[in-house]
């Protein structure tokens, strides 16, 4: 399976009591297999895993993976603390039928780097389906070394990683280390997609891209075609939104942004609160610069 392109960290929606909207989960799925993205994301720190039941992940993975219906491939997020729950539920959604897992590093407790090899060994051995690693230090306090990516890349199913690192210098250290290997480099900071494609990035897996779906995508296909200055473009172009991001704590104003935008994908979960009327001014101001 390759992983390339710009796919998708899909927000979950959920209704007016906070429990997952199957329409909205639908109608957004369609939005970003229409507008080009080569896959979806779910269930990632912009998808409220941290905020989830396994139970609601499970419904919710089961929903998107029918929808999509292998237009797309499908990354399921099923990481946590304990190796044997990741395990169990990475065996759950193999079984649903996702395509690939995203693993994120334990967080909260900081393992070293031989336990963090132990951990992801052991559970790309409990299941048949490829995993991409997930890295977002400044969230979890560790950072993968590039020696213990390259261990974990000689691992069959163990096929790419996430970098949410937001340092370019992490991403190159990657490309460099696994060229060797079947392994693929994405950036999770969508800051950084156009110079991450520059150094031999396969992608992108972006937040941004739930709202600006095809400003995204344009980046990785104007690069494709050599069109730089297109490309550079549509880059700056997605610091206007970037910059509203950052007035709220992840994922409420991109929730509101998408809600504002015409899918009805509900509000973050509590701890996060409503985003505040002034910042909503501040939303509309920027789905008018998008025409959106």
């Amino acid at each position: 399976m390759e992983v390339k392109g710009i796919i998708t960290a899909m927000i979950t929606p959920f209704d007016e009591n906070q429990g997952i909207n199957t329409k909205a989960t639908k109608q957004l799925v369609n939005k970003l297999i229409h507008s080009g993205v080569s896959g979806l994301f779910i269930l990632g720190t912009n998808g409220e895993f941290h905020l989830l039941t396994n139970d609601e992940k499970i419904a919710f993975a089961k929903i998107v993976i029918d929808e999509v219906n292998k237009r797309v491939p499908v990354y399921v997020g099923t990481g946590g603390n304990s190796t044997s729950e990741v395990m169990e539920l990475s065996k759950k959604m193999e079984a649903l039928g996702a395509d690939a897992l995203s693993v994120i590093t334990p967080y909260f407790l900081v393992p070293s780097q031989s336990e963090i090899i132990q951990h992801y060994k052991a559970i790309a051995e409990a299941v048949r389906i490829p995993i991409v690693l997930y890295n977002i230090p400044k969230n979890t306090g560790i950072n993968l070394e590039p020696e213990t990516v390259r261990e974990l890349a000689k691992i069959k199913n163990i096929i790419a990683i996430k970098d949410s690192s937001g340092k370019i210098e992490n991403i190159e250290k990657y490309i460099q280390i696994t060229k060797d290997e079947d392994f693929s480099v994405l950036s999770g900071s969508d800051s950084l997609i156009l110079s991450a494609l520059k150094i031999g990035a396969a992608g992108a897996i972006a937040a941004t891209s739930n709202l600006i779906t095809e400003l995204d995508v344009s980046i990785y296909e104007n690069f494709l075609k050599g069109d730089m200055e297109k490309a550079e473009k549509a880059q700056q172009d997605i610091e206007i939104l970037r910059t509203v991001l950052k007035l709220g704590t992840v994922p409420s104003i991109l929730k509101k942004a998408v809600q504002m935008s015409g899918i009805p994908v509900g509000s973050a979960r509590l701890p996060v609160a409503e985003v505040k009327e002034e910042t909503v001014k501040k939303i509309q101001e920027m789905l008018d610069y998008y025409k959106l």
